[in-house]
């Protein structure tokens, strides 16, 4: 099983939202996706995690390596709505991620973000 994404770009912050679960099936996936995000915007972008199952510790350091291409690029991640197990294996260097409890706090806590400008997803992004 692999995960869905889609990217929206809402003023100078994108959104990168998954669906599924993250795991060692899903990685190229969310890379390039991630890809897609450092490509196609500017600005910090919040990993929005309300409609992901799980992850395993592999997609867990996968985000963490998402932190550090993003920061490479001068820009943040931050995450909203991790998983229920609260659980984030740390990128090791020293640099936190913020966490937001959901979407909408992550998007409170950027001035003017919420209108969504432009959006990308994969084929099978859930609708409903």
């Amino acid at each position: 099983m692999t995960i869905e994404w889609r990217y929206t770009v809402q003023q100078d912050l994108g959104v990168l939202s998954l669906a599924g679960f993250l795991g060692a099936d899903a990685l190229g996936r969310f890379t390039g996706a991630v890809g897609w995000a450092v490509a196609r915007g500017t600005g910090p972008v919040v990993l929005d995690l309300t409609r992901l199952r799980g992850w395993s510790v592999g997609g867990q350091l996968a985000v963490a390596e998402a932190a550090l291409r993003l920061r490479a690029e001068g820009r943040a991640l931050e995450l909203a709505a991790i998983p229920a197990d609260g659980s984030l294996v740390p990128a090791g260097d020293g640099h936190s991620v913020p966490i937001h409890r959901d979407l909408a706090a992550a998007l409170a806590a950027h001035t003017g973000a919420g209108v969504e400008q432009r959006a990308w997803r994969s084929d099978a992004w859930p609708t409903a």
